[in-house]
């Protein structure tokens, strides 16, 4: 083994010069990808009066950008093992650039459906292959921690930068301006990227199984479809044809991974107690953080009328509490323990969430904005520590696969948040009473979705549209109130499972002298 290979320095010929520089070039892409998970929030006013979708198409819209990426994400980490993880990312974001322009530009919500959906299969090459990236950049566990800290802070962050970025460009530009944005933050990403990056993969990596990679796709979007349409709307047959084919789609693929040589993602890691909890916790930590996020930005615009730019501000503690706590966790868990600060990590999420369940019309800033900076300093604690015990968990040639679990959990968690967290919120909302007087075209229409009503209620004369809009929000009051409640009770309750699951997990001290 040569000195130039990665693993070299692994075994002392110290650390890789400029990989700090290869990280920032990394974050860059975590946080513009996960950017993108909840710019659309902030947006979704303007989108709704332009394209008018109903509002099972505004629910796709937000969330079939993150349906997407999860079930493709062990797929695609499996790749980047196999052909290089450098070589996945600079194509996946030269087609995540040219794919914003497609969504920039669409003229229906079907288009609109199909761009995010396309949008999301290049996101699935980026997420993966930059956590695989740091764990062969960082071979010294302490420096790999802050790595991962910075890595964590950006991906918990950039859900709540997102209504920022979105509210700024709102206030100057179209709606399609939140997808432009991509392209030059893309073009450097590839630019630094090519000189700075090192190329790493499996040297033993076995075929790429499509069968796995299908199977993979249909189980989990199968499935999180089922859950999102059963809150929705309710069991029916055809759901439970889609549940049943997803939760098939799975099992076999499982099975499928205990028989193949060389599987894309090795299942026997979820017998580790510690993996499975840490698992589960990212998947939860991001679910609280994206929904309220997501459903936050909607209440400050159409319910309290501040323009896109303030709602976007206003949620920018969530971001603050990440990158502050997410910087130290690695820190806080080596001095206390992995348990305390994930625990402690959700704790700080449910809470929070339980406050919201006394949201109103009226509720002040100052409580808003504690609950915000409270839930983003839980997730930064709570998510950075699992990905470094996920990441940890694993030899470096398998770093894509792990990395596509963690990841795996992140977008899942986006999606489940913004999808359940969003059906529940729809069935309170869209059975709000009808003020008398109101014509039965114009009620249909603001029963669609709380941009609808506000669009309809600037249409009626007199008390009418005030009327009619007052009811509108006090549903989505109501169901904002709900749907909080049933977050913050998932989460108190994963915190509790993950005290006991996470129980004996240390991180990897560091090698470097002194440290």
């Amino acid at each position: 083994m040569t000195s130039s290979h990665p693993a070299a320095t692994e075994a002392g010929f110290g650390p890789r010069p400029g990989r700090w520089i290869a990280l920032a070039v990394l974050v860059l892409a975590v946080l513009l990808v996960a950017v993108d998970a909840t710019v659309l929030g902030l947006a979704t006013p303007f989108l709704s009066e332009d394209l008018k979708p109903s509002g099972t198409q505004l629910l796709w819209i937000g969330d079939i950008y993150s349906f997407v990426i999860a079930g493709l994400l062990v797929s695609m980490g499996s790749l980047g093992d196999r052909i290089g993880r450098k070589k996945l990312l600079l194509t996946g974001a030269v087609a995540f650039g040219g794919i914003s322009v497609l969504n920039a530009y669409a003229s229906s919500p079907e288009m609109m459906i199909v761009a995010r959906a396309l949008l999301g299969v290049a996101g699935a090459t980026l997420m993966p292959a930059t956590l695989a990236l740091i764990r062969n950049l960082f071979h010294d566990p302490r420096e790999r921690s802050l790595a991962i800290g910075i890595w964590g802070a950006m991906a918990s962050a950039g859900a709540a930068v997102g209504p920022v970025v979105g509210g700024f460009l709102l206030e100057h530009f179209w709606w399609g301006s939140v997808f432009l944005i991509n392209l030059p933050v893309m073009a450097l990403l590839v630019l630094v990227g090519i000189r700075t990056l090192p190329e790493s993969k499996d040297p033993a990596p076995g075929p790429w199984d499509l069968l796995s990679v299908a199977l993979s796709l249909i189980g989990v979007v199968g499935v999180v479809y089922a859950i999102k349409e059963i809150a929705a709307h309710g069991a029916a047959w055809d759901i439970a044809v889609i549940a049943v084919a997803g939760v098939g789609a799975l099992h076999w693929f499982v099975r499928r991974q205990l028989t193949l040589p060389a599987p894309l993602l090795d299942v026997r890691l979820f017998h580790h107690r510690g993996f499975s909890g840490a698992v589960l916790a990212d998947l939860l930590t991001i679910l609280g953080l994206s929904g309220l996020v997501f459903f936050l930005s909607q209440f400050l615009q159409l319910v309290q009328g501040r323009s896109p730019l303030e709602a976007g501000l206003a949620e920018l503690p969530a971001a603050v509490g990440a990158v502050a706590t997410g910087l130290l966790a690695g820190r806080a868990a080596r001095r206390f323990s992995v348990r305390v600060v994930v625990a402690g990590g959700l704790a700080a999420i449910g809470v929070p969430l339980a406050v919201m369940t006394g949201l109103s019309q009226t509720t002040g800033y100052p409580l808003l904005g504690a609950v915000l900076l409270l839930v983003g300093a839980g997730a930064g604690f709570s998510f950075t520590v699992t990905a470094d015990v996920i990441l940890s968990s694993v030899p470096k040639e398998q770093a894509g696969s792990a990395s596509a679990v963690s990841e795996t959990a992140y977008e899942l968690g986006a999606a489940l948040g913004i999808a359940l967290i969003g059906s529940i919120v729809t069935g309170v909302y869209r059975d709000f009473p009808t003020p008398p007087g109101v014509p039965p075209g114009t009620s249909a229409a603001a029963h669609q979705s709380l941009g609808g009503a506000v669009d309809a209620a600037a249409g009626l004369p007199g008390r009418g549209g005030a009327d009619l809009l007052a009811a509108a929000q006090g549903a989505f009051v109501d169901g904002l109130r709900l749907a909080s409640g049933l977050g913050a009770a998932v989460l108190l309750a994963t915190a509790v499972a993950a005290w006991f699951l996470l129980k004996g997990q240390k991180l990897e001290e560091g090698s470097i002298p002194g440290d």
